[in-house]
Protein backbone atom coordinates (compact mmCIF):
# COMPACT_ATOMS: atom_id res chain seq x y z
CA UNK A 1 0.00 0.00 0.00
CA UNK A 2 1.08 3.79 -0.82
CA UNK A 3 0.61 6.20 1.19
CA UNK A 4 0.03 9.96 -0.16
CA UNK A 5 -2.61 11.99 1.76
CA UNK A 6 -2.86 12.00 5.45
CA UNK A 7 -6.18 13.01 7.17
CA UNK A 8 -4.88 13.96 11.56
CA UNK A 9 -8.90 14.16 13.17
CA UNK A 10 -7.91 16.55 15.89
CA UNK A 11 -6.28 20.27 15.94
CA UNK A 12 -5.27 19.67 19.42
CA UNK A 13 -1.42 20.09 20.67
CA UNK A 14 -0.60 16.31 19.60
CA UNK A 15 -2.83 16.86 16.66
CA UNK A 16 -1.09 19.81 15.16
CA UNK A 17 2.55 18.18 15.97
CA UNK A 18 1.59 14.83 13.82
CA UNK A 19 0.03 16.82 10.81
CA UNK A 20 3.25 18.90 10.62
CA UNK A 21 5.41 16.69 11.37
CA UNK A 22 3.73 14.63 8.49
CA UNK A 23 3.98 17.51 6.10
CA UNK A 24 6.93 18.50 6.79
CA UNK A 25 8.44 14.72 5.68
CA UNK A 26 6.61 15.15 2.38
CA UNK A 27 2.80 13.88 2.95
CA UNK A 28 0.12 16.02 1.41
CA UNK A 29 -1.80 16.28 5.05
CA UNK A 30 -5.17 17.53 5.83
CA UNK A 31 -6.02 18.48 9.76
CA UNK A 32 -9.73 18.38 10.61
CA UNK A 33 -11.49 19.42 13.44
CA UNK A 34 -14.97 19.56 14.38
CA UNK A 35 -14.91 22.88 15.95
CA UNK A 36 -14.04 26.00 13.38
CA UNK A 37 -12.55 27.50 16.58
CA UNK A 38 -9.96 24.19 17.31
CA UNK A 39 -9.19 25.09 13.84
CA UNK A 40 -8.79 28.12 14.48
CA UNK A 41 -5.96 27.59 17.11
CA UNK A 42 -4.20 24.97 15.14
CA UNK A 43 -3.53 27.29 13.09
CA UNK A 44 -2.20 30.01 15.58
CA UNK A 45 -0.36 27.53 16.92
CA UNK A 46 1.23 26.51 14.05
CA UNK A 47 2.07 29.99 12.57
CA UNK A 48 5.67 29.58 12.35
CA UNK A 49 5.18 26.23 10.90
CA UNK A 50 3.11 26.58 8.33
CA UNK A 51 4.07 24.04 5.15
CA UNK A 52 2.62 24.29 1.80
CA UNK A 53 1.84 20.85 1.98
CA UNK A 54 -0.83 20.95 5.04
CA UNK A 55 -4.73 22.02 4.43
CA UNK A 56 -7.10 22.94 7.20
CA UNK A 57 -11.14 21.29 7.09
CA UNK A 58 -14.50 21.39 9.11
CA UNK A 59 -16.07 18.96 6.83
CA UNK A 60 -15.10 14.99 7.46
CA UNK A 61 -16.25 14.15 4.35
CA UNK A 62 -14.06 16.93 2.44
CA UNK A 63 -11.24 16.26 4.27
CA UNK A 64 -10.96 12.27 3.85
CA UNK A 65 -11.71 12.74 0.09
CA UNK A 66 -9.31 9.77 -1.55
CA UNK A 67 -7.55 9.61 2.15
CA UNK A 68 -5.10 6.68 2.57
CA UNK A 69 -5.04 6.96 6.39
CA UNK A 70 -6.78 8.83 9.08
CA UNK A 71 -5.10 9.21 12.21
CA UNK A 72 -7.40 10.07 14.79
CA UNK A 73 -6.24 12.22 17.95
CA UNK A 74 -9.75 13.39 19.64
CA UNK A 75 -10.73 13.93 23.41
CA UNK A 76 -9.98 10.74 25.40
CA UNK A 77 -13.52 10.11 25.95
CA UNK A 78 -14.97 6.53 24.85
CA UNK A 79 -18.44 8.30 23.36
CA UNK A 80 -16.65 10.97 21.32
CA UNK A 81 -14.17 8.41 19.64
CA UNK A 82 -17.32 6.11 19.08
CA UNK A 83 -19.35 9.30 17.05
CA UNK A 84 -16.46 9.74 15.59
CA UNK A 85 -15.75 6.13 14.15
CA UNK A 86 -18.95 6.10 13.17
CA UNK A 87 -19.55 8.86 11.40
CA UNK A 88 -15.90 8.48 9.20
CA UNK A 89 -16.99 5.04 8.70
CA UNK A 90 -19.71 6.49 6.07
CA UNK A 91 -17.91 8.98 4.80
CA UNK A 92 -14.31 7.25 4.41
CA UNK A 93 -13.36 5.28 0.93
CA UNK A 94 -13.05 1.64 1.17
CA UNK A 95 -9.50 1.66 1.07
CA UNK A 96 -8.92 4.22 3.99
CA UNK A 97 -6.57 2.81 6.95
CA UNK A 98 -8.03 4.02 10.37
CA UNK A 99 -5.44 4.49 12.99
CA UNK A 100 -6.02 5.76 17.02
CA UNK A 101 -3.72 7.69 18.89
CA UNK A 102 -5.79 6.83 22.34
CA UNK A 103 -3.13 7.12 24.94
CA UNK A 104 -5.09 4.16 26.81
CA UNK A 105 -7.96 3.21 25.75
CA UNK A 106 -7.33 -0.41 22.86
CA UNK A 107 -8.03 -0.43 19.59
CA UNK A 108 -10.24 -3.42 19.92
CA UNK A 109 -12.92 -1.06 21.88
CA UNK A 110 -13.57 0.67 18.39
CA UNK A 111 -12.56 -1.91 16.17
CA UNK A 112 -16.15 -3.00 15.20
CA UNK A 113 -17.70 0.53 14.77
CA UNK A 114 -15.34 1.29 12.34
CA UNK A 115 -16.58 -1.14 10.04
CA UNK A 116 -13.52 -1.99 8.90
CA UNK A 117 -11.57 -3.77 11.68
CA UNK A 118 -9.05 -5.24 9.85
CA UNK A 119 -7.59 -1.86 8.43
CA UNK A 120 -8.12 -0.62 12.04
CA UNK A 121 -5.01 0.14 14.79
CA UNK A 122 -3.52 2.24 17.14
CA UNK A 123 -0.35 4.32 16.30
CA UNK A 124 0.77 6.34 19.27
CA UNK A 125 3.05 9.62 19.43
CA UNK A 126 4.71 11.28 22.29
CA UNK A 127 4.19 14.76 22.96
CA UNK A 128 7.32 16.55 20.92
CA UNK A 129 7.22 14.41 18.20
CA UNK A 130 10.08 15.65 15.97
CA UNK A 131 12.31 15.20 19.52
CA UNK A 132 10.86 12.44 21.03
CA UNK A 133 10.34 10.49 17.12
CA UNK A 134 9.23 7.42 18.57
CA UNK A 135 5.85 5.44 17.16
CA UNK A 136 3.93 3.04 19.15
CA UNK A 137 2.06 0.34 16.92
CA UNK A 138 -0.22 -1.85 17.98
CA UNK A 139 -3.03 -3.57 16.24
CA UNK A 140 -5.90 -5.65 17.56
CA UNK A 141 -7.02 -9.40 17.01
CA UNK A 142 -8.26 -8.91 13.71
CA UNK A 143 -5.60 -6.27 12.03
CA UNK A 144 -4.52 -7.01 8.72
CA UNK A 145 -0.87 -7.91 9.03
CA UNK A 146 -0.31 -6.20 5.55
CA UNK A 147 -2.21 -3.08 7.35
CA UNK A 148 0.28 -3.66 10.07
CA UNK A 149 3.38 -2.96 8.24
CA UNK A 150 2.26 -0.42 6.08
CA UNK A 151 1.66 1.64 8.76
CA UNK A 152 5.15 0.61 10.65
CA UNK A 153 6.60 1.53 6.89
CA UNK A 154 4.78 5.31 7.64
CA UNK A 155 6.22 5.61 10.86
CA UNK A 156 9.40 5.10 9.55
CA UNK A 157 8.46 7.56 7.12
CA UNK A 158 7.91 10.71 9.22
CA UNK A 159 11.11 10.10 10.88
CA UNK A 160 9.74 8.07 13.69
CA UNK A 161 11.53 4.97 15.86
CA UNK A 162 8.79 2.49 15.72
CA UNK A 163 7.84 0.70 18.79
CA UNK A 164 6.01 -2.43 17.61
CA UNK A 165 3.83 -3.93 19.78
CA UNK A 166 2.92 -8.08 19.93
CA UNK A 167 -0.28 -7.87 21.43
CA UNK A 168 -2.76 -4.79 22.91
CA UNK A 169 -1.99 -3.07 26.31
CA UNK A 170 -3.64 -0.41 27.80
CA UNK A 171 -1.23 1.89 27.67
CA UNK A 172 1.28 0.27 25.26
CA UNK A 173 4.84 0.71 26.72
CA UNK A 174 5.86 4.35 26.89
CA UNK A 175 2.45 5.19 29.20
CA UNK A 176 2.54 2.00 30.85
CA UNK A 177 5.57 3.29 32.85
CA UNK A 178 4.64 6.95 32.54
CA UNK A 179 1.34 6.93 34.43
CA UNK A 180 2.14 5.45 37.69
CA UNK A 181 5.33 8.07 38.07
CA UNK A 182 2.09 10.82 36.76
CA UNK A 183 0.19 9.02 39.29
CA UNK A 184 2.14 8.96 42.38
CA UNK A 185 2.92 12.83 41.80
CA UNK A 186 0.05 13.98 41.93
CA UNK A 187 -1.40 11.93 44.41
CA UNK A 188 1.72 13.42 46.90
CA UNK A 189 -0.11 16.85 45.93
CA UNK A 190 -3.51 16.07 46.67
CA UNK A 191 -2.72 15.28 49.66
CA UNK A 192 -0.32 18.22 50.24
CA UNK A 193 2.78 16.12 51.23
CA UNK A 194 4.51 18.68 48.92
CA UNK A 195 3.94 21.83 46.67
CA UNK A 196 4.27 20.90 42.67
CA UNK A 197 7.80 22.64 42.39
CA UNK A 198 9.54 20.65 45.43
CA UNK A 199 7.83 17.38 43.57
CA UNK A 200 9.11 18.14 40.41
CA UNK A 201 12.60 19.49 41.73
CA UNK A 202 13.11 15.63 43.59
CA UNK A 203 12.26 13.93 40.77
CA UNK A 204 14.62 15.91 38.20
CA UNK A 205 17.40 16.37 40.75
CA UNK A 206 17.62 12.51 42.00
CA UNK A 207 16.25 10.70 38.97
CA UNK A 208 18.59 13.24 36.55
CA UNK A 209 15.34 14.38 34.42
CA UNK A 210 15.06 17.10 32.43
CA UNK A 211 11.61 17.85 33.56
CA UNK A 212 9.19 16.52 36.44
CA UNK A 213 6.12 14.83 36.26
CA UNK A 214 3.75 18.55 36.47
CA UNK A 215 5.98 20.01 33.82
CA UNK A 216 5.20 16.41 31.35
CA UNK A 217 1.49 16.89 32.38
CA UNK A 218 1.37 20.58 31.59
CA UNK A 219 3.24 19.40 27.82
CA UNK A 220 0.53 16.92 27.51
CA UNK A 221 -2.56 18.66 28.27
CA UNK A 222 -4.85 19.09 31.38
CA UNK A 223 -8.06 17.98 29.71
CA UNK A 224 -6.18 14.95 28.20
CA UNK A 225 -5.05 13.81 31.72
CA UNK A 226 -7.86 14.53 33.34
CA UNK A 227 -10.28 12.24 30.95
CA UNK A 228 -7.36 9.77 31.04
CA UNK A 229 -7.37 9.49 35.12
CA UNK A 230 -11.57 9.95 35.63
CA UNK A 231 -11.70 6.41 33.18
CA UNK A 232 -8.89 5.20 35.69
CA UNK A 233 -10.68 6.07 38.89
CA UNK A 234 -13.71 3.90 37.81
CA UNK A 235 -11.54 0.79 38.16
CA UNK A 236 -11.30 -1.22 41.40
CA UNK A 237 -8.10 -0.50 43.27
CA UNK A 238 -7.83 3.36 41.52
CA UNK A 239 -10.14 4.82 44.84
CA UNK A 240 -6.58 7.60 45.33
CA UNK A 241 -7.82 9.20 42.34
CA UNK A 242 -11.14 10.13 42.69
CA UNK A 243 -9.52 12.97 44.64
CA UNK A 244 -7.12 13.54 42.31
CA UNK A 245 -9.58 14.09 39.25
CA UNK A 246 -12.16 16.00 41.68
CA UNK A 247 -9.02 18.35 42.23
CA UNK A 248 -7.89 18.48 38.86
CA UNK A 249 -11.03 19.44 37.90
CA UNK A 250 -11.80 22.17 40.46
CA UNK A 251 -7.89 23.58 40.20
CA UNK A 252 -7.23 23.36 36.90
CA UNK A 253 -10.03 23.01 34.04
CA UNK A 254 -12.78 25.47 35.83
CA UNK A 255 -9.96 27.97 35.84
CA UNK A 256 -9.07 27.12 32.39
CA UNK A 257 -5.08 26.09 33.72
CA UNK A 258 -5.17 23.60 31.02
CA UNK A 259 -1.06 23.20 30.35
CA UNK A 260 0.83 24.88 27.36
CA UNK A 261 -2.30 24.93 24.93
CA UNK A 262 -3.83 27.87 27.76
CA UNK A 263 -0.92 29.45 28.40
CA UNK A 264 -1.11 28.20 32.30
CA UNK A 265 -1.16 24.81 33.96
CA UNK A 266 0.97 23.31 36.78
CA UNK A 267 3.37 26.61 35.52
CA UNK A 268 2.92 29.65 33.23
CA UNK A 269 3.73 29.99 29.85
CA UNK A 270 3.82 33.78 28.87
CA UNK A 271 5.92 33.44 25.80
CA UNK A 272 3.85 31.14 23.10
CA UNK A 273 6.25 30.94 20.74
CA UNK A 274 8.40 28.50 22.95
CA UNK A 275 6.04 25.66 21.96
CA UNK A 276 7.07 25.81 18.50
CA UNK A 277 9.21 23.35 17.10
CA UNK A 278 12.56 23.57 15.66
CA UNK A 279 12.60 21.48 12.81
CA UNK A 280 16.65 19.73 12.96
CA UNK A 281 16.53 17.61 10.97
CA UNK A 282 20.25 16.12 12.03
CA UNK A 283 18.58 15.70 15.65
CA UNK A 284 15.51 13.31 14.34
CA UNK A 285 17.04 9.65 14.40
CA UNK A 286 15.03 7.09 12.16
CA UNK A 287 15.48 3.50 11.50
Amino acid sequence: MTMKKIVVAGGGTLGSQIAYQTAFSGFDVTLYDINAGAISAAKRRMTTWDHARLTYETDLGVAVTDADLVIEAIPEVVDIKNEFYSHLAQVAPAKTIFATNTSTLLPSQFAAITQRPEKFLALHFANHIWANNTAEIMGHPTTDPVVYETVVDFAHAIGMITIELHKEQSGYVLNSLLIPWVDAALILWVKGIADVETIDKTWMLAGGSPIGPFGILDEVGLRTAYNIMLAASQQPGKEDLVTVVQKLKVDMLDQNKLGQESGQGFYHYPDPAFRQPEFLTNNVTSV
